[in-house]
């Protein structure tokens, strides 16, 4: 019987490789602990794959041509490129030192632009986009969007472009306003649009379908949406992702973790003061799902609780039992990434199931 990861209730099963496309990040700023919410979940799922015998090939792309990023480097004095790649440094070393393992693929926005063009060439020649005064548009007032979150912070935004035919519908391409970097296009200079730029990467890379699609619960409309639809009208391949894990937005007091709110946690500090580990378990003790609070005395909390880990993992084997409980440890994780689950058992068994546990969650 092949290996099934559950998400969400739904079976995946898998057939020797996963392929895994995680939405990355716009490098324009240090990284915050919302931002690596999802990357250390993904990199859970990956190693809980591969126990299993899954080879995961994962793509997570940079989004280095984008607006805040254009403005941010106007403001630092910079080049778009130079800036994103100095933010991309500090996000690899912030990764690095939380466990997360580097991506198998990781295209940036700008090597691709030649493949958006001709995915909006393809769109629009199968009716299923249009062009209007140097842009091109994605008929996606026509797609079945999901059922709305009922929370406000588990949606993207992106503002109508005005010659749409439908408020809803996406750019894919878009003319350039001077002072932007622009590549020409059969539509005049111009740039890519968000959604595009995803669809375009993970086209090339994985192929006209992954098995998950990975990111934060803010992405999920009308980002994967749109970048999903845009991929199976060009490919007739449905559905573009068979899973998405779409993980849980991070708050302080309620209110979503963003740099606009002035409330973030940035990844490198918390680093100063805890070790990397008692920061990735204070990300992955929930369910992945669920929008939580980062409280005062968590990280504290999550140091305390590594530490009656690392104990039970010391803790001599029990036997034939032992092996019992690290088979329920996986079984768990397997069963929808059940971390609080698998750690339950892994802290009353200890031993095995305590090494396997802190093991298959990268916090040995």
């Amino acid at each position: 019987m092949s290996p099934s990861l559950r998400l969400a209730g739904a079976p995946l099963p898998l057939v020797g490789r996963a392929r895994a496309y995680v939405c990355g990040i716009t490098p324009y700023d240090t990284t915050h602990l919302g931002h690596a919410a999802t990357f250390v979940w993904a990199d859970v799922a990956a190693r809980v794959l591969r126990r299993v015998g899954v080879e995961v090939v994962s793509c997570r792309n940079v989004t280095d041509v984008d607006d805040v990023l254009d403005a941010a480097a106007e403001r630092a004095g910079a080049r778009f490129d130079s800036f994103a790649a100095v933010g991309q440094f500090r996000f690899d070393r912030d990764m690095a030192a939380l466990g997360v393992r580097a991506p198998t693929h990781e295209p940036r926005a700008h090597n691709h632009v030649d493949g958006v063009v001709a995915l909006a060439s393809a769109l629009v020649e199968r009716g299923a986009a249009y062009e209007r005064d140097g842009a091109v548009l994605f008929r996606a007032g026509q797609i079945e969007a999901p059922e709305a979150p009922a929370d406000p912070d588990e949606t993207s935004s992106e503002a109508p472009w005005p010659a749409a035919d439908h408020p809803d519908d996406a750019l894919v391409w878009r003319p350039a306003t001077p002072g932007e970097a622009a590549w020409p296009s059969p539509w005049g200079d111009g740039r890519p649009g968000w959604h595009a730029e995803c669809a375009a990467m993970a086209l090339t890379v994985l192929g006209p379908a992954v098995d998950l699609h990975i990111g934060g619960a803010d992405l999920r409309h009308p980002h994967h949406t749109h970048q999903a639809a845009m991929a199976e009208a060009l490919t007739g391949v449905r559905p573009f992702a068979r899973a998405r894990l779409h993980v849980g937005t991070v708050r302080v007091d309620g209110q979503k973790m963003a740099k606009s709110a002035g409330n973030l946690l940035l990844v490198g500090e918390l680093l100063e003061t805890h070790p990397a580990a008692a920061v990735r378990l204070l990300l992955l003790d929930r369910p992945w799902a669920r929008a939580w609070d980062v409280e005062r005395g968590a990280l504290d909390a999550a140091a305390a609780r590594l530490e009656r880990l690392y104990g039970a993992a010391a803790r001599h084997d029990v036997g034939a039992f032992d092996g019992a409980a690290a088979g329920a440890v996986m079984e768990r994780l397997l069963d929808d990434l059940d971390v609080p689950g698998a750690l339950a058992i892994a802290e009353d068994s200890g031993g095995d199931a305590a090494r396997t546990a802190l093991a298959v969650l990268g916090l040995s």
